[in-house]
């Protein structure tokens, strides 16, 4: 039997901390000190102590003198530095991913630098209708054989070029689609699909509600990785487009989550 998965309307406090402490890390450049996190997030400064702990037992941080810093400090780094890791694998995946669309269908894309490639692989494609946050993904997409393309309003963020916010989410719940497309952070056994930014699961999460399927890309460096922010129940992921074999307990997790896992 499987662990039981967390709902997902049933965040933690601490996981909504700790999500906020990466987000300002990346945004300091992968290194700050307790007391300017404290005052990034107007919290105390014990908070960020407490958090920095379980961000480290998870592997996520390491602390250093008077502060923190990520232990993959790329990992979730700036957009355009993530669309230049594993650039053959996200093409792979993304070629793959777009002969699953025809021409004609409707989805959601996400903010993700495997994302940006699939829009790429897209661009051939006629008549999609495609709703997302990424302006990204907008500009590759956008005024092209007969698309139609819906953008998320919203704050839009320097590091990824993404919408996110209450605005984004009301948006993307007017609309329908046959396929939510998005990436992930880690893919772990035991909790399914996460990632590093709260934002970006409610967005993931919004998606997968208002499409008939849902597929997630993400490079087998994911597998066996963990993250503080859960997607949602694994089991609403019908395909998984990968690069490479996942190890066995990914696998079998997959199998009992009822998710089919594609090689590039």
């Amino acid at each position: 039997m499987r662990a039981p998965i967390l709902r997902a309307d049933m965040e933690t406090a601490g996981n909504h901390r700790q999500g906020e402490i990466l987000a300002a890390l990346r945004r300091a450049g992968g290194a700050a000190r307790i007391g300017a996190l404290a005052a990034a997030l107007q919290v105390t400064d014990e908070t960020v102590r407490r958090n920095i702990r379980r961000l480290e037992a998870g592997g996520l941080v390491e602390k250093v003198h008077g502060g923190a810093r990520l232990t993959e400090p790329v990992a979730e780094g700036d957009l355009q530095a993530r669309v230049a890791e594993q650039p053959e694998a996200k093409r792979r995946i993304a070629e793959c991913l777009a002969g699953l669309i025809p021409d004609g269908a409707s989805l959601f894309l996400d903010v993700g630098s495997t994302t940006t490639f699939i829009a790429d692989a897209l661009r051939d494609h006629r008549r999609l209708t495609v709703i997302t946050n990424s302006v990204t993904v907008a500009a590759k997409l956008a005024t092209r054989n007969g698309n139609r393309l819906f953008f998320a309003g919203g704050e839009l963020r320097a590091h990824d070029g993404g919408c996110f916010g209450p605005e984004a989410l009301r948006f993307i719940a007017g609309f329908q689609a046959d396929f939510a497309v998005m990436s992930a952070t880690a893919i772990n056994a035991e909790r399914g699909f996460m990632l590093y930014d709260l934002d970006e699961a409610r967005i993931a999460r919004a998606m997968m509600a208002q499409a008939a399927g849902t597929i997630v890309a993400a490079d087998s460096r994911k597998f066996g990785r963990t993250a503080p922010v859960l997607v949602g129940d694994p089991s609403g992921v019908g395909l998984l487009v990968t690069d490479d074999t996942p190890p066995p307990a990914v696998a079998e997790a997959a199998r009992l989550w009822g998710t089919r896992i594609e090689i590039a």
